[in-house]
């Protein structure tokens, strides 16, 4: 039987305005049969998009050839056919909605290929039920979160009920429990008959996939099962990934825990394996989580019952804020979380006065954005904004360019050249390696670390940042997460909205939760994690760090634990140990 893609020899090359070429693709062969469930994984600017791309026909390939069941992409009598054999959801998903509505755009393919209305409208009801999202069939395409326009373009992908679906990064802008529920539909998918090919940097998700293949520089240097893929840690990081996050716990748990086995590639997994406290102990008392104190430094942003309707007074109307309360100390770094649409943008977006309050009070650094005389223009020199898309704020050609826009167009004092160098510095970016590079050459990783530099020139005092770390692999997430913690220790306030709730508990000082437009938690990462229960509610899933030490309690450990790290819980087992050893 044939494979439904296959690849021979295919390399490509993206052709660039007074540039040289840029090679994405380096004579890359293999087979994917029907029915496979393929995850793609590799650092940024490793080739999978663009292989994904050539796996539905939308590049052909600058030399060898590609087959799409058996048909060869280059033949243009092909095309009509393979675009209902492959379906593709985009990494940003914005790039495939076409329509103002929602429904309007899921029927855009079907419509396309000339189906009777009543099939359009069957195709379009099957795909919205099976991404749930029947509440927002009548909404405006403009006014969806990233998170639902994913699932929006996900539903007409569905529409053309194609053969093999092929997800880039369509998870990235999810929260977790959302997350959760697209994975499981994606092996529902499966199990149905679909061929999945997953581009995922969340090695968690990779290990759900039969095979994995690995892409290093535009070449396949990896193709085997999970297990064996990531048996080889060093090997891994060597190429810009690591082994899946629980495999990674597990490794600094066989300190205490030597008995666990070395092929653990997830939490269920690990769970099974994790040791029950049988001995004696005089510990009576067990506190799990420890409030971190007030700092009690002085307030840069003071928000109190903000409000904010889109599209007010029409049918349309949609209610992103709800009397929302905020504040933030200076030099702090404040965490937003919660669920896909539950108005972390929105309120990111009011406290650069991008969007100005309806309702409510809202002072940021000393301005009162309720008062319309107040110059937002000044505001945006000391609160930079960057958004979930970089992209969608360049200005620019060249990476040099892009990042002197701002101090250029608000003036400077000195040298542009050195502010413009000291601020690519800081997000690692070498000035005369990059300076000079186009803006569409470079991965997700380095365009975030461009969009981070571009407000860093302009000097700002406070940094919101929206989903930065989406997308990212796991050495450039690591490289960005360290470039953050440096900018906080120099002294700038950072608000960040991520789903990642390892990030959130990782750099977050204190933590904001909004649920469908209203705030529900304030207080830190591990007050926010005790309430397990609750937080699924809100979309939430605790880290895995957080699962963890509640499941060694559950077994029995009296642990008592102030941070929520894997170097404090291996130090309070090693304490218990001692103590009940006698130590």
């Amino acid at each position: 039987m044939q494979p439904i893609l296959e690849a021979v020899d295919a390399s490509y090359a993206y052709e660039l305005k007074n540039s040289k070429p840029i090679e994405a693709l380096k004579g890359v062969t293999l087979k994917i049969e029907e029915g496979e469930f393929v995850a793609l994984i590799g650092h940024n600017g490793s080739g999978k998009t663009t292989l994904a791309r050539l796996f539905n026909g939308l590049l052909q390939p600058s030399s060898g050839k590609v087959f799409i069941d058996g048909m060869d992409t280059s033949y243009p009598a092909n095309f009509d056919t393979i675009c209902t054999l492959v379906g593709m959801v985009f990494q940003n998903a914005n790039d495939q909605i076409f329509a103002s509505v929602v429904e309007e755009d899921i029927a855009f393919g079907p419509s396309n290929l000339g189906l009777p209305p009543q099939k359009i409208r069957e195709h379009v009801d099957a795909a919205i039920r099976q991404t749930r999202i029947a509440h927002l069939r009548l909404r405006q395409t403009f006014l969806l979160s990233a998170g639902e326009t994913q699932r929006v373009a996900l539903a007409g992908v569905l529409a053309m009920q194609p053969r093999c679906l092929i997800f880039d990064e369509t998870t990235a802008m999810l929260d977790p429990f959302t997350r959760h529920a697209l994975l499981q539909f994606i092996k529902e998918l499966h199990q149905s008959g679909f061929t999945i090919i997953m581009i995922t940097h969340l090695m968690a998700e990779a290990v759900l996939a039969q095979r994995v293949i690995a892409l290093y520089q535009g070449k396949v240097v990896l193709d085997d099962s999970p297990g064996q893929v990531f048996a080889d840690r060093a090997y891994l990081r060597s190429i810009g990934l690591d082994a899946s996050p629980a495999a990674q716990l597990t490794d600094r748990l066989r300190v205490v825990f030597p008995a666990l086995p070395t092929n653990i590639l997830n939490f269920q997994e690990l769970q099974k394996k994790l040791p029950c406290f049988h001995r004696k102990t005089s510990i009576s008392k067990i506190r799990l989580y420890t409030p971190k104190e007030d700092t009690g430094s002085a307030r840069v942003i003071d928000a109190n019952g903000l409000a904010h309707i889109y599209m007010q007074g029409t049918p349309l109307a949609h209610q992103a804020l709800k009397g929302v309360s905020l504040s933030v100390e200076e030099g702090r770094v404040k965490g937003l979380a919660g669920a896909t649409g539950s108005g972390k943008s929105t309120l990111l977006q009011h406290l650069n006065g991008l969007l100005r309050p309806q309702e409510g009070e809202l002072n940021v650094v000393g301005f009162d954005l309720t008062d319309a005389k107040t110059d937002v223009r000044t505001l945006r020199r000391k609160v930079g904004l960057v958004f979930q898309n970089p992209e969608e704020q360049f200005f620019k050609y060249f990476v040099g360019d892009e990042v002197a826009y701002g101090p250029r167009m608000l003036g400077c004092n000195g040298s542009l050249e050195n502010i413009v160098k000291d601020a690519m510095q800081k997000v690692g970016l070498g000035f005369n390696e990059f300076k000079d590079r186009p803006l569409a050459s470079l991965s997700g990783g380095e365009r975030r670390r461009v969009a981070l530099a571009s407000f860093l020139a302009i000097q700002p005092e406070v940094l919101l940042l929206d989903e930065p770390f989406a997308g990212l692999d796991p050495k450039t997430h690591l490289e960005m997460l360290d470039v953050m913690q440096n900018l906080n220790q120099a002294g700038k306030t950072i608000v960040l909205s991520t789903h990642n709730m390892h990030d959130l508990n990782a750099f977050a000082n204190q933590v904001t939760v909004l649920h469908k437009g209203e705030d529900v938690f304030h207080g830190n990462p591990i007050e926010l994690f005790a309430k397990q229960k609750r937080i699924s509610s809100w979309g939430l899933i605790p880290p895995l760090i957080s699962q963890t030490t509640k499941e060694l309690c559950r077994k029995g450990w009296p642990l008592e634990i102030e941070t929520l790290t894997a170097q404090a819980l291996v130090a309070e087992i090693k304490r218990i140990k001692g103590i009940t050893h006698g130590g």
